[in-house]
């Protein structure tokens, strides 16, 4: 139950692989990519909250004119 294949079908075989191990190489890329944006949002979203907590705006209310 041997099977023969040609130089064309190896060939095939061969580029198919290298199409996978390109694409498994992009997504690697891509999910690096990604942890780097939330990491960045995560710490925009923290300084953002310090700098509510720090600059809160009171309301004064209405001024007399003199």
């Amino acid at each position: 139950m041997s099977s023969r294949y040609t130089k064309a079908d190896l060939e095939k075989i061969v580029f198919l692989q290298l199409e996978n191990l390109n694409a498994m190489h992009v997504l690697s890329i891509m999910k690096h990519q990604n942890e780097l944006l939330n990491n960045a949002n995560k710490k925009l979203k923290d300084e953002v909250s310090e700098f509510k907590e720090k600059y809160v705006v009171y309301s004064i209310g209405k001024r007399k004119s003199k």
